[in-house]
């Protein structure tokens, strides 16, 4: 079983002060394999947070992010559990502000998942959790984890995925969303190869 943490849009400092207090004591070293965010990082002290969360963190970069930091515009992994045999699971990683329209849309998600040639598609740039499939893929945006507002959501909730990847290509995903000064905890899954 790998454990992936997935996050972005996090604009910190300029439209939010920190990552939420009740997020960062469940974030803790040592738990989490890998990270993945979307882009919009945007300052080294949060990189170093996440850095001494797990070594392992791969960024895209978003449309504040600055371009001197050499991130990819995208990026493809494949997550194998050591008892897999079943070639494991494709992943991709955009923050979309590139796309053609740049609000999430279904098809253009579709096409850019195609286009990668992977089984999830992890996205970022809408400020917003979703996470569901469509044509045979898995798309999960995991929103901001600081609740940064934006020209598409105002308002956002707070949120971060924990993607859990089990052997046989599997994936239970756990959004973290803080509503209400609380930690409100949803769970969905996904099997490749099952729609």
């Amino acid at each position: 079983m790998t454990l992936v943490l997935v996050l972005g849009d996090i604009h910190i400092p300029q439209r939010a002060a920190d990552i939420p207090a009740k997020f960062r004591k469940l974030l803790v070293p040592g738990k989490i394999d890998k990270i993945l965010c979307t882009g919009n990082l945007t300052d080294r002290a949060t990189l170093e947070y996440l850095q001494s969360i797990t070594p392992d963190v791969r960024v895209v970069r978003g449309e504040f992010d600055d371009k001197a930091q050499n991130y990819p515009i995208s990026l493809r992994v494949v997550e194998q559990c050591e008892d897999d045999e079943g070639g494991g699971l494709a992943v991709g990683v955009v923050n979309g502000h590139y796309m053609v329209p740049a609000n999430g849309d279904v098809d253009t998600l579709a096409a850019t998942a195609r286009q990668m040639d992977v089984d999830v598609l992890v996205t970022g740039r809408t400020h917003r959790f979703e996470a569901y499939e469509e044509q045979g893929r898995f798309f999960i945006s995991p929103g901001s984890i600081t609740g940064a507002f934006s020209p598409l959501e105002l308002d956002p909730i707070p949120s971060f995925v924990l993607m859990e990847i089990k052997p046989g290509a599997e994936i239970v995903a756990y959004v973290y969303q803080l509503e209400n000064d609380e930690v409100v905890v949803h769970r969905t899954e996904y099997k490749k190869g099952e729609c």
